[in-house]
């Protein structure tokens, strides 16, 4: 086939339901190429990872009981109802974790950058189809042809998915990936006594009234109900100083240099002050309001609200300083600061990633070559502590746009390995 025909045999097999709600994007004729390196660091990161999110569980844990680092229950917890503070706490779930895992990854110049780290994504159905689709077409991709149904079904063990109505432009994927009648809506939820996933994030769990009344912990249910480890603190808390032996125990040596080398530097915007003498670590600054005062290069930050809220998720909530004034930046460092008690934030080096080219079918049908940026989200199932990858994402958008997310100019397909470089030149 030529590329023209290559790309119209992946926009013919699309399901005619769709796999997003009202959701388009650009099709490649081809995977996104890594280098061989970046496929290798891929396979070894999921058990990594788990063991973090595993170290993260026990972390909180002791901390909640006193037995270690009170100050980082208290922190995450801040502004979670008592009910959802008690189910992170709670002993029938206490070893439990997220049985999918997919880290959002710059591609840089170096390698990767780890930005943010989900325990509920979307885009499994749209991967698993991705999969499908392009090894039809004769390609490589990691994970294979059924890596991610494989994977998934593992971790459902012949359950349903339970969707939220926030989530609901996910619902598609879900229903292609494993039928209709196994997709069930959480506000309309009934025990039926088998497995389920969790497609709904924690900030939703108040809303749901029905659930809220049914379900009992205890009940097999993945991810875990637990907002505590839906922050994206735990990225900053990775970095804070006490706490550096204690992941070094957990995740190992090896483990904890790799993620120290992906893990962009990151803080709790904490409002505490600081003695006269000591000063916030990598910015060289004894207070968070002297950043108001930031120049535009030294605004190469970006700041995040933490978890618990509708603004966490799909890039919402998200500021990038050097794109905004000085009195915009000031203003949402103002209410950052503001709202630490109840809506935490954490502040994270900005990563620009590498220019990448990749080509797609334009709308008059021409194979035209995008140069932009991107992220790589591979996917990893975990069943009884054994880690599998089941297939990775590629979203490429745009030079001009600094946030990568799912848009309607971006082009979303898999990898596959190339020994060509995939920078831009």
């Amino acid at each position: 086939m030529t590329d023209l025909e290559r790309a119209h045999y992946v926009r013919d097999h699309l399901p005619a339901e769709g796999l997003f709600a009202e959701k388009t994007w650009r099709i490649a004729p081809r995977p996104f190429a890594l280098s061989p390196n970046h496929l290798e660091l891929l396979e070894k990161l999921g058990i990594v990872l788990h063991r973090f999110n595993t170290a993260c569980n026990l972390l909180y844990r002791q901390s909640a009981a006193g037995k270690a680092h009170p100050w980082v229950a208290p922190l995450l917890d801040a502004g979670k109802p008592p009910e959802l503070v008690a189910l992170s706490r709670h002993d029938k779930t206490k070893g439990q974790v997220a049985a999918v895992i997919r880290p959002d990854l710059i591609l840089t110049d170096d390698g990767f950058a780890l930005s943010e780290l989900d325990s509920v994504p979307g885009g499994i159905g749209l991967t698993a189809w991705l999969n499908e689709t392009y090894a039809a077409l004769g390609e490589n991709v990691p994970g294979g042809a059924d890596g991610m149904r494989k994977g998934f079904e593992s971790v459902l063990n012949g359950g349903e998915v339970l969707i939220s109505q926030e989530s609901s432009t996910y619902r598609p994927e879900m229903e292609w990936l494993i039928g209709a009648d196994r997709v069930r809506s959480v506000e309309d939820y009934t025990p039926g006594g088998k497995p389920a996933y969790r497609f709904f994030e924690a900030f939703d769990y108040p809303n749901l009234v029905r659930f809220r009344e049914a379900w009992q912990p205890g009940q097999p249910l993945t991810p875990p109900i637990k907002p505590c480890l839906e922050e994206k603190l735990w990225l900053a808390l990775f970095w804070s100083r006490p706490l550096q032996e204690f992941w070094r125990q957990e995740i190992g040596e090896k483990g904890q240099k790799l993620l120290q080398g992906l893990v962009p530097y990151s803080w709790v915007l904490d409002p505490a002050p600081l003695p006269h003498h000591a000063v916030i670590p990598e910015l060289g600054i004894q207070s968070w309001t002297e950043m108001e005062r930031f120049s535009q290069k030294q605004r190469e930050l970006v700041l995040k609200i933490s978890g618990f809220s509708p603004l966490a998720w799909g890039a919402r909530g998200v500021y990038v300083g050097s794109d905004l004034s000085a009195e915009q930046w000031s203003e949402q460092v103002r209410l950052g600061l503001a709202e630490f008690s109840t809506h935490p934030r954490v502040l994270q080096r900005f990563v620009n990633g590498a220019l990448a080219k990749q080509d797609y079918a334009a709308e008059n049908d021409e194979i035209v070559t995008l140069t932009g940026r991107a992220r790589i989200c591979p996917y990893y199932f975990v069943v009884n502590d054994r880690v599998s990858l089941g297939g990775v994402l590629s979203t490429l958008v745009p030079s001009d746009k600094k946030l990568i997310h799912g848009m309607h100019d971006a082009i979303i397909s898999p990898v596959t390995g190339s020994a060509t470089p995939v920078v831009a030149g």
